[in-house]
């Protein structure tokens, strides 16, 4: 009986020998703090491109409407005057006939990337040639997609 009874309090006393109670630990490891710190940094290199590759193209689509509009101006002038495309409208300047303050539009175009315009002569262009040009055109990518029909 003795060893039966030994058997029972075996089975019944704790796991631990200081009988105090496990706690969970508390706190973050120094792994783990390193760890959510990546994270919420690369989180944050991602939002940085985001913002850059957004502001790249509102930039592009900012000129590409600024050609257009100068493009606008130019037929429309054409379309006043009687101007057939291919026409030199020497000594008038197409450029001061459709921009300036009382024209078409009035304030030259800037690029908002830092482009550089470059205007076309005195000659009214044919339908699908562009009169104003973006230096950035090649490298950016500021011109227009399809521009047959101006």
């Amino acid at each position: 009986m003795n060893r039966i009874s030994t058997l029972i309090q075996s089975m019944n006393a704790p796991l631990h020998s200081d009988h105090a109670a496990v706690r969970p630990r508390q706190g973050m490891t120094l792994i783990e703090l390193s760890v959510v710190i990546l994270v919420i940094l690369s989180l944050i290199s991602l939002l940085f491109v985001a913002a850059g590759a957004w502001k790249r193209g509102s930039d592009r689509a900012a000129c590409t409407v600024q050609i257009r509009q100068v493009q606008v101006a130019v037929r429309s002038y054409a379309n006043l005057n009687n101007i057939e495309p291919g026409t030199d409208i020497s000594p008038v300047s197409l450029q001061a006939a459709v921009i300036g303050s009382g024209a078409y539009l009035e304030a030259t175009p800037t690029c908002p990337s830092n482009g550089l315009y470059t205007f076309n002569g005195n000659t009214i262009p044919a339908v699908g040639d562009l009169y104003m040009t973006c230096s950035l055109s090649a490298s950016e990518g500021h011109v227009p997609d399809s521009y047959e029909a101006w």
